[in-house]
Protein backbone atom coordinates (compact mmCIF):
# COMPACT_ATOMS: atom_id res chain seq x y z
CA UNK A 1 0.00 0.00 0.00
CA UNK A 2 1.25 3.51 -0.61
CA UNK A 3 -0.56 5.38 2.41
CA UNK A 4 -0.89 9.34 2.34
CA UNK A 5 -1.00 10.75 6.32
CA UNK A 6 -2.11 14.36 7.20
CA UNK A 7 0.68 15.29 10.06
CA UNK A 8 0.23 18.95 9.70
CA UNK A 9 0.29 18.97 13.65
CA UNK A 10 3.64 17.98 14.02
CA UNK A 11 5.18 21.00 14.55
CA UNK A 12 8.71 20.15 16.32
CA UNK A 13 8.98 20.83 20.23
CA UNK A 14 5.74 22.35 20.68
CA UNK A 15 3.56 19.74 19.85
CA UNK A 16 -0.03 19.80 22.33
CA UNK A 17 -2.56 16.58 22.73
CA UNK A 18 -3.10 15.34 19.26
CA UNK A 19 0.28 16.48 17.66
CA UNK A 20 2.03 14.44 20.51
CA UNK A 21 -1.43 11.32 19.41
CA UNK A 22 0.01 11.65 15.91
CA UNK A 23 3.20 11.35 16.70
CA UNK A 24 3.88 8.76 18.60
CA UNK A 25 1.15 6.52 16.78
CA UNK A 26 2.47 7.18 13.41
CA UNK A 27 6.76 6.54 14.00
CA UNK A 28 5.19 2.65 15.48
CA UNK A 29 3.18 2.26 12.75
CA UNK A 30 6.07 3.25 10.12
CA UNK A 31 8.68 1.17 11.88
CA UNK A 32 6.55 -1.72 12.05
CA UNK A 33 5.02 -1.76 8.09
CA UNK A 34 8.18 -1.31 6.03
CA UNK A 35 6.82 -3.41 3.39
CA UNK A 36 4.64 -0.43 2.47
CA UNK A 37 5.22 3.30 1.54
CA UNK A 38 4.31 5.95 3.49
CA UNK A 39 3.69 9.76 1.90
CA UNK A 40 3.73 12.40 5.07
CA UNK A 41 2.09 15.67 4.09
CA UNK A 42 3.12 18.68 6.03
CA UNK A 43 1.79 22.42 5.85
CA UNK A 44 4.78 23.55 6.72
CA UNK A 45 8.62 22.37 8.12
CA UNK A 46 9.46 19.00 7.83
CA UNK A 47 9.82 17.13 10.73
CA UNK A 48 12.97 15.10 10.66
CA UNK A 49 12.01 12.33 12.91
CA UNK A 50 10.98 10.44 9.60
CA UNK A 51 14.00 11.16 7.61
CA UNK A 52 16.05 7.91 8.32
CA UNK A 53 13.26 5.64 6.69
CA UNK A 54 13.51 4.36 3.43
CA UNK A 55 9.70 3.66 2.93
CA UNK A 56 8.64 7.06 3.90
CA UNK A 57 8.53 10.29 1.51
CA UNK A 58 7.60 13.91 3.18
CA UNK A 59 5.61 16.31 1.19
CA UNK A 60 5.04 20.22 2.08
CA UNK A 61 1.96 21.45 0.79
CA UNK A 62 0.98 25.08 1.38
CA UNK A 63 -0.03 27.39 2.84
CA UNK A 64 -0.09 26.18 6.33
CA UNK A 65 -3.50 25.15 7.60
CA UNK A 66 -4.20 27.55 10.37
CA UNK A 67 -7.46 29.07 10.20
CA UNK A 68 -10.86 27.67 8.75
CA UNK A 69 -10.26 29.37 4.67
CA UNK A 70 -7.03 27.67 4.50
CA UNK A 71 -8.31 24.64 6.54
CA UNK A 72 -10.74 24.13 3.46
CA UNK A 73 -7.46 25.16 0.94
CA UNK A 74 -5.50 22.63 2.09
CA UNK A 75 -7.89 20.00 2.63
CA UNK A 76 -10.69 19.97 -0.41
CA UNK A 77 -7.72 21.07 -2.67
CA UNK A 78 -3.94 20.47 -1.84
CA UNK A 79 -4.58 17.30 -0.32
CA UNK A 80 -6.87 15.71 -3.11
CA UNK A 81 -4.23 16.73 -5.77
CA UNK A 82 -1.45 15.57 -3.53
CA UNK A 83 -3.07 11.84 -3.16
CA UNK A 84 -3.55 11.37 -6.29
CA UNK A 85 0.00 12.91 -7.81
CA UNK A 86 1.93 10.43 -5.15
CA UNK A 87 -0.63 7.52 -6.33
CA UNK A 88 -1.87 7.33 -2.67
CA UNK A 89 -4.10 3.68 -1.79
CA UNK A 90 -5.34 5.01 1.59
CA UNK A 91 -5.26 8.60 3.27
CA UNK A 92 -5.07 8.29 6.94
CA UNK A 93 -6.08 12.08 8.42
CA UNK A 94 -5.53 11.92 12.32
CA UNK A 95 -6.08 15.26 13.21
CA UNK A 96 -10.84 15.24 13.13
CA UNK A 97 -10.28 16.78 9.95
CA UNK A 98 -10.41 14.84 6.35
CA UNK A 99 -11.48 16.30 2.76
CA UNK A 100 -14.54 15.48 0.62
CA UNK A 101 -13.07 16.11 -2.66
CA UNK A 102 -11.22 12.54 -3.03
CA UNK A 103 -11.85 9.26 -3.79
CA UNK A 104 -9.40 8.01 -1.85
CA UNK A 105 -10.48 5.70 0.95
CA UNK A 106 -10.15 7.47 4.27
CA UNK A 107 -9.38 6.73 7.53
CA UNK A 108 -10.18 9.78 10.25
CA UNK A 109 -9.15 9.56 13.53
CA UNK A 110 -11.61 11.69 15.52
CA UNK A 111 -10.64 12.88 19.55
CA UNK A 112 -13.82 14.53 20.22
CA UNK A 113 -17.28 16.53 18.80
CA UNK A 114 -16.67 19.42 21.56
CA UNK A 115 -17.79 21.98 19.35
CA UNK A 116 -21.52 20.58 18.59
CA UNK A 117 -21.92 20.60 23.23
CA UNK A 118 -19.87 24.01 23.51
CA UNK A 119 -19.60 25.95 20.49
CA UNK A 120 -19.64 28.96 22.08
CA UNK A 121 -15.99 27.64 23.62
CA UNK A 122 -14.78 28.48 20.17
CA UNK A 123 -13.90 31.43 17.37
CA UNK A 124 -17.02 31.93 15.41
CA UNK A 125 -15.41 31.02 12.07
CA UNK A 126 -14.08 27.96 14.01
CA UNK A 127 -17.50 26.99 15.03
CA UNK A 128 -18.95 27.44 11.90
CA UNK A 129 -16.46 25.35 9.87
CA UNK A 130 -16.59 22.47 12.68
CA UNK A 131 -20.56 22.57 11.85
CA UNK A 132 -20.39 22.85 7.89
CA UNK A 133 -17.79 19.99 7.65
CA UNK A 134 -17.01 17.60 10.69
CA UNK A 135 -20.26 15.64 10.29
CA UNK A 136 -19.48 15.64 6.45
CA UNK A 137 -16.10 13.84 6.84
CA UNK A 138 -16.69 11.42 9.57
CA UNK A 139 -20.04 10.08 7.12
CA UNK A 140 -17.75 10.08 4.11
CA UNK A 141 -14.74 8.14 5.72
CA UNK A 142 -14.41 4.15 5.73
CA UNK A 143 -13.31 3.91 9.24
CA UNK A 144 -13.43 5.89 12.30
CA UNK A 145 -11.22 5.35 14.97
CA UNK A 146 -12.24 7.28 18.32
CA UNK A 147 -9.91 7.47 21.20
CA UNK A 148 -12.76 6.87 23.63
CA UNK A 149 -15.88 4.98 24.34
CA UNK A 150 -17.20 7.99 24.99
CA UNK A 151 -16.35 9.61 22.13
CA UNK A 152 -17.42 6.76 19.73
CA UNK A 153 -21.03 7.11 21.81
CA UNK A 154 -20.84 10.54 20.64
CA UNK A 155 -20.29 9.73 17.29
CA UNK A 156 -22.91 7.53 16.34
CA UNK A 157 -25.20 9.72 18.77
CA UNK A 158 -24.38 12.86 16.17
CA UNK A 159 -23.90 11.60 12.94
CA UNK A 160 -26.17 8.72 12.44
CA UNK A 161 -23.12 6.05 11.26
CA UNK A 162 -23.19 2.80 12.16
CA UNK A 163 -21.54 1.24 15.41
CA UNK A 164 -19.40 -1.53 13.16
CA UNK A 165 -17.45 1.54 11.37
CA UNK A 166 -16.29 3.43 14.54
CA UNK A 167 -13.33 1.78 16.38
CA UNK A 168 -12.08 2.42 19.77
CA UNK A 169 -8.73 2.58 19.71
CA UNK A 170 -8.21 5.09 22.84
CA UNK A 171 -4.66 7.14 23.94
CA UNK A 172 -1.82 6.96 26.19
CA UNK A 173 0.78 9.31 27.67
CA UNK A 174 4.26 9.68 26.30
CA UNK A 175 6.68 7.98 27.29
CA UNK A 176 8.19 10.31 28.81
CA UNK A 177 6.24 10.95 31.90
CA UNK A 178 7.24 9.16 34.90
CA UNK A 179 7.90 9.60 38.57
CA UNK A 180 10.93 11.99 39.60
CA UNK A 181 12.92 11.74 42.47
CA UNK A 182 12.85 13.56 45.57
CA UNK A 183 15.88 15.60 44.37
CA UNK A 184 14.56 16.70 41.65
CA UNK A 185 10.84 17.47 43.19
CA UNK A 186 12.81 19.84 45.36
CA UNK A 187 14.34 22.01 42.71
CA UNK A 188 11.47 22.29 40.96
CA UNK A 189 9.66 23.38 44.00
CA UNK A 190 12.39 25.84 44.78
CA UNK A 191 12.38 27.55 41.54
CA UNK A 192 8.19 27.76 41.02
CA UNK A 193 7.02 28.12 44.39
CA UNK A 194 9.86 29.13 46.91
CA UNK A 195 9.80 25.39 47.73
CA UNK A 196 6.04 25.24 48.20
CA UNK A 197 3.53 22.54 47.51
CA UNK A 198 1.41 23.14 44.20
CA UNK A 199 -1.54 22.27 42.09
CA UNK A 200 -0.87 21.86 38.56
CA UNK A 201 -3.20 22.36 35.36
CA UNK A 202 -1.84 21.45 31.96
CA UNK A 203 -3.30 22.05 28.93
CA UNK A 204 -3.77 25.28 26.68
CA UNK A 205 -6.14 27.75 28.55
CA UNK A 206 -9.33 28.17 26.62
CA UNK A 207 -12.68 28.32 28.08
CA UNK A 208 -13.34 24.56 27.46
CA UNK A 209 -10.47 23.65 30.10
CA UNK A 210 -12.81 25.69 32.81
CA UNK A 211 -9.69 27.02 34.45
CA UNK A 212 -11.69 30.32 34.98
CA UNK A 213 -13.85 28.39 37.45
CA UNK A 214 -10.39 26.42 38.73
CA UNK A 215 -8.87 29.95 39.29
CA UNK A 216 -12.36 30.88 41.54
CA UNK A 217 -12.43 27.28 43.20
CA UNK A 218 -8.64 27.71 44.20
CA UNK A 219 -8.92 31.05 45.83
CA UNK A 220 -12.15 29.71 48.00
CA UNK A 221 -9.58 27.30 48.88
CA UNK A 222 -7.18 29.75 50.29
CA UNK A 223 -9.85 31.98 51.88
CA UNK A 224 -10.94 28.52 53.92
CA UNK A 225 -7.80 26.52 54.55
CA UNK A 226 -4.77 29.45 54.25
CA UNK A 227 -3.10 26.62 53.24
CA UNK A 228 0.39 27.64 51.67
CA UNK A 229 -0.13 25.58 48.56
CA UNK A 230 0.26 27.41 45.18
CA UNK A 231 -1.39 27.30 41.90
CA UNK A 232 0.60 26.71 38.41
CA UNK A 233 -0.89 26.39 35.28
CA UNK A 234 1.00 24.87 32.50
CA UNK A 235 0.09 26.01 29.10
CA UNK A 236 -0.28 28.15 25.90
CA UNK A 237 -3.65 31.09 26.87
CA UNK A 238 -5.01 30.02 23.30
CA UNK A 239 -8.78 31.65 21.67
CA UNK A 240 -10.99 33.78 24.24
CA UNK A 241 -8.85 33.44 26.69
CA UNK A 242 -8.96 37.15 27.91
CA UNK A 243 -11.37 36.64 31.04
CA UNK A 244 -8.75 33.97 32.08
CA UNK A 245 -5.69 36.48 31.66
CA UNK A 246 -7.79 38.90 33.84
CA UNK A 247 -8.46 36.69 36.27
CA UNK A 248 -4.21 35.78 36.56
CA UNK A 249 -3.58 39.57 36.53
CA UNK A 250 -5.97 40.21 39.57
CA UNK A 251 -5.88 37.32 41.35
CA UNK A 252 -6.52 38.44 45.02
CA UNK A 253 -3.05 35.95 46.39
CA UNK A 254 -0.30 37.65 44.88
CA UNK A 255 2.22 35.09 43.96
CA UNK A 256 0.23 31.93 44.68
CA UNK A 257 -0.73 31.74 40.86
CA UNK A 258 2.02 31.32 38.56
CA UNK A 259 1.21 30.89 34.77
CA UNK A 260 3.73 29.08 32.97
CA UNK A 261 2.62 29.14 29.59
CA UNK A 262 3.56 25.89 27.12
CA UNK A 263 6.11 23.90 28.38
CA UNK A 264 8.14 20.51 26.50
CA UNK A 265 8.27 17.21 27.84
CA UNK A 266 10.68 16.33 29.91
CA UNK A 267 10.27 19.67 31.46
CA UNK A 268 6.75 19.16 32.17
CA UNK A 269 7.71 15.64 33.94
CA UNK A 270 9.50 17.07 36.28
CA UNK A 271 6.47 20.00 37.02
CA UNK A 272 4.23 17.59 36.71
CA UNK A 273 6.05 15.22 38.94
CA UNK A 274 6.47 17.47 41.51
CA UNK A 275 3.08 18.22 41.54
CA UNK A 276 0.78 17.73 45.17
CA UNK A 277 -1.82 16.90 42.29
CA UNK A 278 -2.85 17.21 38.97
CA UNK A 279 -6.43 18.96 38.55
CA UNK A 280 -8.31 18.57 35.42
CA UNK A 281 -11.80 20.25 35.71
CA UNK A 282 -12.35 20.11 32.30
CA UNK A 283 -16.62 20.69 30.76
CA UNK A 284 -15.82 18.27 27.68
CA UNK A 285 -12.68 16.13 26.72
CA UNK A 286 -12.60 13.20 23.96
CA UNK A 287 -10.25 11.32 26.33
CA UNK A 288 -7.86 13.56 28.81
CA UNK A 289 -4.90 13.20 28.51
CA UNK A 290 -2.88 15.20 31.77
CA UNK A 291 -4.90 12.73 33.74
CA UNK A 292 -2.96 9.57 32.63
CA UNK A 293 0.23 11.73 32.34
CA UNK A 294 -0.60 12.76 35.89
CA UNK A 295 -0.25 9.20 36.98
CA UNK A 296 2.72 8.18 35.10
CA UNK A 297 4.39 10.56 37.32
CA UNK A 298 2.94 9.02 40.43
CA UNK A 299 0.78 11.74 40.88
CA UNK A 300 -3.13 11.91 42.06
CA UNK A 301 -5.94 13.83 39.78
CA UNK A 302 -8.71 15.33 40.24
CA UNK A 303 -11.11 15.42 37.13
CA UNK A 304 -14.26 16.36 36.18
CA UNK A 305 -17.25 13.75 36.53
CA UNK A 306 -18.15 14.42 32.84
CA UNK A 307 -17.52 13.49 28.93
CA UNK A 308 -14.97 10.93 28.89
CA UNK A 309 -12.93 11.76 32.06
CA UNK A 310 -13.94 9.07 34.61
CA UNK A 311 -13.41 6.42 31.54
CA UNK A 312 -9.51 7.66 31.85
CA UNK A 313 -9.35 7.80 35.33
CA UNK A 314 -11.37 4.91 36.29
CA UNK A 315 -10.92 4.27 40.53
CA UNK A 316 -7.58 6.33 40.57
CA UNK A 317 -8.70 9.83 40.40
CA UNK A 318 -11.15 12.43 42.79
CA UNK A 319 -13.96 13.78 40.64
CA UNK A 320 -16.01 17.29 40.64
CA UNK A 321 -18.94 18.36 39.20
CA UNK A 322 -16.70 20.96 36.73
CA UNK A 323 -19.71 24.01 37.31
CA UNK A 324 -19.76 23.69 41.11
CA UNK A 325 -16.78 26.03 41.99
CA UNK A 326 -17.55 24.84 45.63
CA UNK A 327 -17.00 21.06 44.97
CA UNK A 328 -13.52 22.12 43.60
CA UNK A 329 -12.29 23.74 46.38
CA UNK A 330 -13.54 20.59 48.54
CA UNK A 331 -11.67 18.36 46.92
CA UNK A 332 -8.65 20.78 46.46
CA UNK A 333 -8.83 20.71 50.43
CA UNK A 334 -9.23 17.08 50.48
CA UNK A 335 -6.51 16.20 47.96
CA UNK A 336 -4.29 18.57 49.86
CA UNK A 337 -5.34 17.27 53.80
CA UNK A 338 -5.07 13.66 52.92
CA UNK A 339 -2.16 12.23 52.44
CA UNK A 340 -3.28 8.43 52.79
CA UNK A 341 -5.79 9.22 49.89
CA UNK A 342 -3.01 11.00 47.75
CA UNK A 343 -1.02 7.40 47.84
CA UNK A 344 -3.65 5.66 47.54
CA UNK A 345 -4.87 7.65 44.18
CA UNK A 346 -1.46 6.97 43.16
CA UNK A 347 -1.40 3.18 43.84
CA UNK A 348 -4.20 2.94 41.89
CA UNK A 349 -3.38 5.26 38.86
CA UNK A 350 0.16 2.97 38.64
CA UNK A 351 -2.77 -0.31 37.93
CA UNK A 352 -4.77 2.31 35.91
CA UNK A 353 -2.13 3.55 33.94
CA UNK A 354 -1.17 0.14 32.38
CA UNK A 355 -4.81 -0.09 30.70
CA UNK A 356 -3.65 2.39 27.90
CA UNK A 357 -0.12 1.49 25.34
CA UNK A 358 0.67 3.73 22.68
CA UNK A 359 1.82 -0.07 21.01
CA UNK A 360 -1.94 -0.92 21.56
CA UNK A 361 -2.82 2.13 20.03
CA UNK A 362 -0.54 1.60 16.98
CA UNK A 363 -1.67 -1.55 16.63
CA UNK A 364 -5.92 -0.44 16.52
CA UNK A 365 -5.07 2.25 13.99
CA UNK A 366 -2.95 0.24 11.84
CA UNK A 367 -6.31 -2.17 11.71
CA UNK A 368 -8.43 0.62 10.94
CA UNK A 369 -5.84 1.95 7.99
CA UNK A 370 -6.41 -1.15 6.68
CA UNK A 371 -9.46 -1.80 7.04
CA UNK A 372 -10.39 1.39 5.01
CA UNK A 373 -7.94 -0.03 2.01
CA UNK A 374 -9.70 -3.28 1.46
CA UNK A 375 -13.49 -1.42 1.92
CA UNK A 376 -12.90 1.39 -0.59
Amino acid sequence: MRIGVNVRLITGNRMEGVGRFIMETLSRIIESHKEHHFVLFFDRKIDNSFSRYEHVTCVVLKPMAIHPILWYVWFEWRIPQALKKYKIDVFLSPDGFSSLRTQVPVCMVVHDLAFLHYPHFFKKRTAFYYKLYVKKFIRSAKTIAAVSEFTKKDIIENTGVASSKVEVIGSAAGDGFRPVDENTQEKVKEKLTNGKNFFLFVGAIHPRKNVLNLIKAFSLFKKKTKSDVKLVLAGRMAWKSSNIQEAVKYFKYTGDLIHLDFIPEKELTEVMGSALAVVYPSFFEGFGLPILEAMHCDVPVITSNVSSMPEVGGEAALYVDPANIEDIATKLNIINADAELRKQLVERGIIQRNKFSWDKIANKLWDCIVRSYRTG
